[in-house]
């Protein structure tokens, strides 16, 4: 049986050309299989910069953008093998996120050749780019973040990619993290504006992190809408546990998975009670210094 011929287009071969930069490589591929395909350019620019829906939403997404229904199921999947090939595709803060072209051109050297197999791995965590930062729309989530692989990130990224963020999604608040902030300053200085300024506040308290404390005593302060949580192997503080806390059991898996949903839906309605108009906000500081004010 004689093969076929397969043979690169001038952009494909320029795709694998060592000669060519690393940066303009990833730029050809994703515009290869994503940005130079209609129907993909289209949905990547609907959902990018959120996390991959389910795959249920990417079909109708899919019928919408005019795919028709017979290979709605088969375009989706291509999709997504695509956009992780190309690096647009990435597991952020314990779930999977379609980033920004540019955020993934920014992140690798103008002038220097990587190879594939190695490419992900020279891709940075997430950034929330001074653009993003809108603090109406913001809700900043305080948590004891650790180094990466450790225990207190596992858990934070589990807290925030399956609890925290889902349940946010009906008040189209985008969660922002400290480690996912990237504008010019002193990192401290840019945590407290986020502190200060953002329309909500989520505290994560488990493991009782020092840091994670300080920032809730300042969120305390100028009494702004506040959610706390805590994992159930950790106690509540005194000082903190006049306010309501959400206790989320971790034990094991079989105690947390079947419960995911409850969880979501008790920070939902904590998050939808504290930004009622007429909420008051009672803490700790306003309970003993009722007078005091804060002004930004």
């Amino acid at each position: 049986m004689q093969a076929e011929n397969v043979e690169l287009t001038t952009e494909g071969q320029k795709s694998v050309d060592e000669q060519i930069s690393n940066r303009e490589q990833v730029r050809i591929k994703c515009e290869l299989a994503i940005l130079g395909i209609e129907p993909f350019q289209k949905l990547y620019e609907k959902f990018v910069g959120n996390k991959l829906p389910a795959h249920a939403v990417l079909i109708d997404a899919a019928k919408d953008v005019g795919i028709e229904p017979e290979h709605a199921s088969e375009a989706i999947d291509t999709l997504v093998v695509n956009l992780r090939f190309t690096g647009l595709l990435r597991t952020l803060s314990g779930a999977e996120r379609i980033i920004s072209l540019d955020m993934l051109l920014g992140e690798l050297p103008a002038a220097s050749t990587i190879q594939p197999s190695t490419l992900q791995s020279r891709i940075s965590t997430s950034i929330i780019t001074s653009e993003h930062a809108q603090f109406e729309s913001t809700c900043f989530y305080i948590a004891p973040i650790g180094t990466e692989g450790s225990e207190p990130r596992k858990h934070s990224d589990l807290f925030l990619g399956s609890i925290v963020e889902p349940a946010l999604e009906q008040f189209q608040l985008k969660v922002i993290r400290a480690d996912s902030i990237d504008k010019p300053g002193i990192i401290t200085r840019q945590i407290i504006d986020y502190i200060m300024r953002s329309r909500l506040v989520i505290a994560d308290l488990s493991f009782h992190n020092p840091n994670v404390f300080y920032e809730l005593a300042l969120r305390h302060t100028i009494k702004l809408p506040i959610v706390q949580l805590i994992r159930t192997n950790d106690r509540v503080p005194f000082d903190v546990n006049q306010m309501r806390t959400i206790q989320i059991d971790t034990t094991d898996i079989y105690s947390l998975v079947p419960r995911i949903d409850s969880y979501r839906a008790e920070v939902a309605n904590q998050v939808r009670r504290a930004l009622e108009a007429d909420h008051v906000v009672d803490t700790p500081i306003s309970n003993y210094f009722p007078n005091l004010s804060v002004s930004l």
